[in-house]
């Protein structure tokens, strides 16, 4: 019988077997990667547990993680029907036109996090424009100015 030994390696265990030297261990298991061995359905359920940062870095991993990531728009539709609880009217009307989940994200994420701090009343007590942090303002339309406005003044 073999016997197991463990080795700690950057914060990740590897399994050895004592007839293996580590570095062939570290050399196959960096030879592998799931979205090669795993059928497609399941690597995009693994992509679809990923937030969206982590979607992103995901993306610029390699040619192979970029090509699934960003040929499956169903990936950054969660994130997008996210941003669509902010921005319902800007996320249907890039849709009706045809925008991808992933176009319709992009154009309207930052959007929808500053409307949520302004909503929010995170900016309630600022005093002057000097006071607001640089990433406070976005171009928001009369309409979006009209729901801040009411937000504030029911508070």
């Amino acid at each position: 019988m073999m016997k197991k030994i463990y080795k700690k390696n950057k914060n990740t265990w590897d399994f050895l077997e004592d007839s293996t030297n580590f570095s062939d261990v570290k050399n196959r298991r960096l030879g592998y990667d799931f979205v090669e061995i795993l059928p497609p359905e399941i690597s995009l359920q693994i992509f679809c547990q990923l937030d969206l940062k982590s979607l992103c870095n995901a993306a610029v991993t390699c040619q192979a993680w970029n090509h699934i990531i960003e040929n499956c728009d169903q990936l950054w539709r969660n994130h997008c029907m996210t941003v669509r609880t902010i921005c319902q009217k800007e996320i249907d009307g890039d849709r009706g036109v045809g925008y991808s989940w992933k176009v319709t994200l992009v154009r309207n994420y930052r959007k929808g996090y500053v409307k949520k701090q302004w909503l929010s009343g995170r900016y309630s007590n600022i005093l002057s424009s000097t006071e607001l942090p640089a990433k406070s303002m976005y171009p928001l339309d009369a309409e979006t100015w009209g729901e801040i406005l009411e937000a504030e003044l029911e508070r």
